[in-house]
């Protein structure tokens, strides 16, 4: 694309225009072939401005910076290169990108999903509800990516907008009408979705998570609001909102350029859960709505996932579904993986690998394993950790949780980090104690899960919590791969 009509979508402060045509963008310098237009923006930890001479050197034709050193540096020393400044390196890297690309997020009706717990099951519901009707999808979340029918690895929840739009034009390319995202506070704040139009935002909830970034639940709160005030682009055309949540509520009572549509399990709403029945592997209820009622059915189980089906059918209804068909589309939905998912095992004991990372969600989910043993008299038994360079206040809090709704706590390691892991463990420890609940503590992780697995009798559940889908342990020296269900597994053969 001809680099002035490249410069006629981007918002600069100065710039030098040329005739040169441009293949590409990236904004890693390890990633720059001939023919690209590299962004330099500053970041937290690093400052691409610092690679100009790299890029160059790569075959970079142009540069944008957020730097005016760097912009004066560049206009002295490499006159031959086009160069822009601009004021948001982010935002310019989504409006290069957008223009570049072919503008494909003008090709897809999206759906945002935006909250502390729900939004990977939510945004995989609705990509079933969609699919079941025939639809093609772009699907960008925590666990992995779907360009159509094909599955990529997911490296961030929410990645840079380059990617994004690279991942839509993918899609387009395949024949995807719809997009669903997986919106994270950090990418709301840092506008990594800068400039894309959704057309139905998603709220599922808010719990601490997060502090150690965004400082308080405040920041916490304004930063997932964005996603409904529209990030460099209008307001979402309808609002998915969870007014079971105290923070839905207010989030509700505030939107006035979009249509809300709220949803719960509390007797208010426009969609409405009742009646609900709950077993391992199976969850029904009637869904109420202004638009009629329907009987839901779903392999997903749980409290926390009738939450997930209706904030996922709210969203598929306003993306034109029949109530009969969402409830298709529910009833078609797999297992997503980490999410309660269950360990394949020839024993009587129940084995459950899950993301629950966060004290809610820890109580939540032991909660509906409380639910699940209460008529064979079993017992619960919980084992988790918490990450290292995270929010601290959360660790107690969680053990806590775990010892107000466990038979037996089982307290390991999960992701330290730069921390040491038993230092974590301590912290976490001492929310357990006051609980009274009996507690065993062992670092390292499959050691644990052994512990927990082998401290079960017929009828308990066992919970391993935390990391869920995730495939590795990160640790002060590196990351190592460990995978809970395949550890897990390995242990129910060898005791089988």
């Amino acid at each position: 694309m001809d680099w002035n009509e490249v410069l006629r979508e981007v918002c600069v402060l100065e710039c030098t225009g040329s005739p040169i045509e441009v293949t590409g963008v990236q904004y890693d310098s390890r990633r720059v072939v001939r023919g690209d237009a590299f962004i330099a923006m500053r970041g937290g930890s690093a400052d691409g401005n610092r690679y100009i001479d790299a890029v160059i050197a790569q075959g970079a034709v142009a540069v944008v910076t957020d730097s005016r050193d760097a912009y004066a540096k560049l206009r002295r020393e490499h006159p031959e290169v086009a160069a822009a400044l601009v004021e948001r390196g982010r935002r310019a890297l989504a409006e290069v990108s957008s223009a570049v690309m072919g503008h494909p997020q003008k090709k897809l009706a999206l759906s945002g999903v935006t909250g502390t717990n729900g939004k990977t099951t939510t945004a995989f519901l609705l990509e079933a509800m969609l699919r079941s009707v025939g639809r093609w999808c772009v699907l960008i979340g925590t666990i992995e990516t779907h360009i159509g029918d094909e599955i990529r690895v997911s490296p961030h929840t929410t990645p840079e907008s380059r990617d994004v739009l690279a991942l839509f034009a993918d899609g387009v390319r395949v024949g995807a009408s719809e997009a669903v995202m997986e919106m994270s506070s950090h990418a709301l704040e840092q506008e990594r979705v800068w400039g894309l139009p959704v057309e139905v935002a998603i709220f599922t909830n808010l719990t601490q998570d997060h502090l150690d970034y965004h400082g308080t639940m405040e920041g916490y709160f304004a930063a997932k609001a964005r996603l409904f005030d529209g990030v460099g682009a209008p307001p979402p055309r309808v609002a998915v909102i969870n007014t079971d949540d105290v923070y839905g509520e207010r989030l509700a009572a505030g939107i006035e350029r979009s249509q809300v549509v709220r949803y719960g399990m509390e007797g208010k709403g426009d969609f409405v859960a009742q009646d609900v029945r709950m077993r391992a592997g199976e969850t029904r209820f009637r869904m109420v709505t202004p638009h009629g009622v329907v009987e839901m059915r779903s392999p997903l189980t749980g409290r926390v996932n009738v939450y997930n089906l209706l904030g996922a059918s709210a969203a598929a209804w306003a993306r034109g579904l029949t109530l009969d068909e969402i409830a298709r589309g529910a009833e078609a939905g797999t297992q997503v993986p980490g999410r309660f998912e269950v360990v394949p095992s020839t024993n009587d004991v129940t084995v459950v690998v899950d993301y629950a990372h966060t004290d809610d969600a820890l109580r939540n989910l032991i909660s509906l394993a409380r639910e699940l043993v209460k008529e064979r008299g079993g017992r619960v038994i919980t084992l988790f950790g918490c990450g290292g360079d995270r929010d601290r206040t959360k660790r107690p809090r969680m053990g806590t949780a775990a010892g107000e709704g466990s038979d037996l706590v089982v307290l390991t390691s999960d992701n330290p980090r730069s921390e040491e892991p038993m230092a974590i463990i301590e912290e976490a420890l001492a929310g357990v104690k006051e609980t009274g609940t009996k507690c065993i503590v062992e670092e390292d992780r499959a050691e644990a899960i052994e512990i927990a697995i082998r401290a079960a009798r017929a009828g308990d559940i066992v919970l391993i919590a935390g990391k869920g889908h995730e495939k590795v342990q990160i640790l002060k020296g590196g990351t190592v791969p460990f995978d809970d269900v395949a550890v897990a597994s390995s242990v129910l053969k060898e005791i089988a």
